[in-house]
């Protein structure tokens, strides 16, 4: 039996985002969050366990990875060697297809990829609600690009409650599909943030329990708007929710700004667009880079007004859940 696999998993972009860490070990969040997976951007994970080595390797994008970036692996493979009832060494290598580090996701399709890769290498044959568990221990965003397209992380003290599942979505009344006509056109504006810092301060700024109050609401709007395939209701309480994120984020004790010039450009240009009549709303994680959503229809005017403010830009559209590969796309 060998114990080695490759996995492949998208990042995402948050809808309705947590914000702040009950318990940052299990990496539970203190309310529910709903994200969207985008594609063809993604990160491709080759785990091997080896029995006669004596310690872990860990390699991202060519490079070694160390420091607190190596703590967070080594969370994620010790839980799934103690689910398996062994200690082997570990191989790690992983590659992203986009920038890292700038606001577009990468630790969730990062950390859903290694848990997938890992928990089938080990031969644990789980579903993705459980291997979404084994991915939130590293970041809590990527229990949602396990299971991925549009996904619902549920809050929770325990692995039974604080899991992942997919959303099932509905057709609009003007024909909108979320899952077949989104377009994400990405405004990559290249500046490193920090979000473990951010999440770790959050509950101290004085907006915290302001966004706790009116979470709910955006979630019960969210999970509705999809159902019923509303793309204006959809992005337009991503929208919203970016701006909530963020007032918190500001407000903690170190002040975290992280939009630059460029991304307020962005926002400027969106809104001009949709008081044109384009449907267009614009979305940031933490970061300064943005993603705009749009439609099929509008996908290319919206590219060439945001690609006028400087950025570069990148179209994406919905990814699927994290999924093991074939031996030969294996990374070694």
């Amino acid at each position: 039996m060998t114990l080695k696999a490759t996995a492949r998993a998208h990042p995402i972009q948050g809808l309705v985002k947590y914000h702040g860490m009950r318990d940052e070990e299990l990496r539970l969040p203190y309310h529910d969050s709903i994200s969207v997976c985008t594609a063809p951007s993604n990160t491709t994970t080759t785990v091997e366990f080896l029995p006669d080595a004596e310690e872990d390797t860990y390699i991202i994008d060519g490079e070694p990875v160390e420091g607190r970036g190596a703590e967070r692996i080594e969370h994620v493979l010790d839980y799934v060697r103690e689910f398996a009832g062994f200690d082997h060494a570990v191989r790690f290598e992983s590659e992203n297809s986009f920038p890292s580090n700038v606001g577009f996701g990468s630790s969730s399709s990062g950390f859903a990829a290694l848990a997938m890769a890992a928990s089938e290498a080990a031969g644990l044959g789980l579903d993705r609600p459980t291997i979404s568990t084994i991915a939130r221990r590293g970041s809590s965003s990527a229990a949602r690009a396990v299971t991925g397209a549009y996904s619902d992380l549920s809050a929770g003290l325990n692995d039974e409650d604080c899991r992942s599942h997919r959303r099932d979505t509905g057709i609009g009344e003007d024909g909108f599909d979320p899952e077949k006509d989104l377009r994400i056109v990405t405004a990559l504006v290249p500046a490193y943030k920090e979000t473990e810092e951010a999440h770790r301060e959050a509950e101290q700024s004085h907006m915290f329990d302001a966004r706790l109050s009116h979470v709910h609401d955006q979630l019960a709007e969210m999970r509705d708007a999809l159902q019923e395939g509303d793309f204006h209701r959809i992005f337009g309480t991503a929208e919203h929710d970016s701006l909530s994120l963020t007032a918190a984020t500001m407000t903690g004790p170190s002040g975290w700004v992280y939009w630059k010039p460029e991304t307020i450009a962005v926002f400027n240009a969106v809104r001009e667009l949709r008081e044109t009549g384009v449907p267009v709303y614009f979305s940031t994680d933490t970061g300064a880079s943005v993603y705009v959503n749009t439609t099929t229809n509008y996908v290319d005017v919206v590219e060439e007004a945001v690609a006028e403010t400087g950025v570069e830009t990148e179209v994406w559209e919905v990814g699927g859940p994290a999924q093991v590969l074939e031996e030969t796309e294996s990374l070694f």
